[in-house]
């Protein structure tokens, strides 16, 4: 059984793929060639947004945005403890402090009234100055961007959508991505839309910040790229990987649907064993992840593996605990949601392939292990 099976997906468009990537072989634009403005199109036009900039990973579509808003020391960005390195990396990468902010428990998401309260205590201390805000809409299901939106005008703060679990949800009926200021996905393989390398794409309606990006990703280019305006990255996305992306588009809002059906089935069979997702009523989730919590979880991955079933710990450490942060000063229970969560949930196959036997076989094992103690 496949955590994630990437195989039945190629085998369904194995051929398209060939196509686009025999199109680049023979014009042989490999960087920036006419794919890469293709597949910009395409999924600012999914997505909702006037503009869209392919970038060379999930990384660097949060890197480049902070970079744009000119995100350096004594700056302070707000964002979750229970997400990838990556979020709270590239805020320190260019010297500002990332202020961690704890989850909800039940969708995991950063919680907006901890949130008021972390951006008021920091203008009170007078140490740092909030400029920013990065939620995650961690494992596909989006955050409360209304209300974190609301928080932001009031504050005078951009808001960066890390949605590189979350392309292809919604929130209140608008497409992830399109939820701020700014929003940064990921084609890492394993995400809901991957590519088969590492890449990553941008989104705005703002100009300006556009025109800002497009500069970054070449070196800080400006009417070319021996002219050079600002401080950049080599943060290209490469043209394979968007002829690749290209022939995934084809297919993708059918695998959103596929994915929602495969996270019904697990809730009816797996509800009396674990905690199940919980995806609020205007939300539909991408579902990159199905994660659960149970209190046995050990003795749970354990009697999985010993059936050949694969599952994955999303994030056994919250940031706040990791070594590369201890200069911030956070201690065990400074952020208790996000502490428990991390001792209990762990991931469960999940792809648009999934057949219904192997989630019930999945739900039976699971089931041989009690939550009680």
């Amino acid at each position: 059984m496949q955590f994630i099976d990437l195989q039945a997906q190629q085998n369904r468009i194995r051929g398209k793929i060939e196509e686009n990537i025999k199109k680049v072989l023979d014009h042989g634009k490999y960087i920036m060639g006419p794919e890469i403005d293709a597949l910009e199109k395409r999924l600012a036009g999914f997505v909702g947004t006037t503009y869209a900039i392919g970038v060379s990973s999930g990384t660097d579509a949060l890197l480049m945005p902070l970079m744009a808003y000119e995100v350096g020391p004594g700056d302070a960005i707000f964002t979750t403890p229970f997400t990838f390195i990556a979020t709270a990396e590239v805020i320190q990468l260019l010297g500002a402090t990332p202020v961690f902010v704890d989850i909800q428990p039940d969708t995991f998401n950063i919680e907006p009234g901890k949130l008021e309260a972390a951006i008021q205590r920091t203008i009170k201390e007078g140490k740092l100055k909030p400029k920013g805000i990065i939620p995650v809409d961690i494992f596909g299901q989006a955050a409360d961007y209304d209300e974190i939106n609301d928080i932001a005008r009031q504050y005078d703060l951009f808001v960066l959508q890390d949605a590189a679990q979350g392309f292809g949800a919604l929130y209140k009926g608008r497409k992830s991505c399109s939820n701020a200021h700014v929003g940064a996905t990921s084609f890492f393989p394993a995400k809901p839309l991957g590519c088969y390398g590492d890449g990553g794409m941008i989104f705005t309606d703002d100009r300006k910040l556009y025109d800002i990006m497009v500069s970054i990703r070449v070196h800080g280019q400006g009417k070319d790229k021996y002219q050079n305006v600002r401080i950049g990255v080599n943060g290209r996305l490469d043209t394979l990987q968007a002829a690749i992306l290209l022939a995934k588009m084809e297919i993708f809002e059918e695998e959103i649907e596929l994915r929602q059906t495969v996270a019904r089935r697990y809730r009816e069979v797996l509800k009396p064993y674990v905690t199940v997702p919980f995806v609020r009523e205007y939300n539909v989730s991408a579902w990159a992840q199905y994660s659960v919590l149970h209190p046995r979880r050990d003795e749970v991955i354990n009697a999985l593996k010993k059936e050949g079933i694969p599952t994955a710990v999303y994030y056994p450490i919250s940031l706040h605990m990791q070594e590369a942060f201890t200069h911030l000063g956070y201690k065990k229970g400074d952020f208790p949601i996000s502490e428990k969560v991390s001792t209990e949930i762990f991931s469960i196959p999940m792809h648009p392939y999934l057949a219904a036997a192997d989630q019930e076989r999945i739900a039976s094992v699971i089931g041989t292990v009690p939550r009680g103690a």
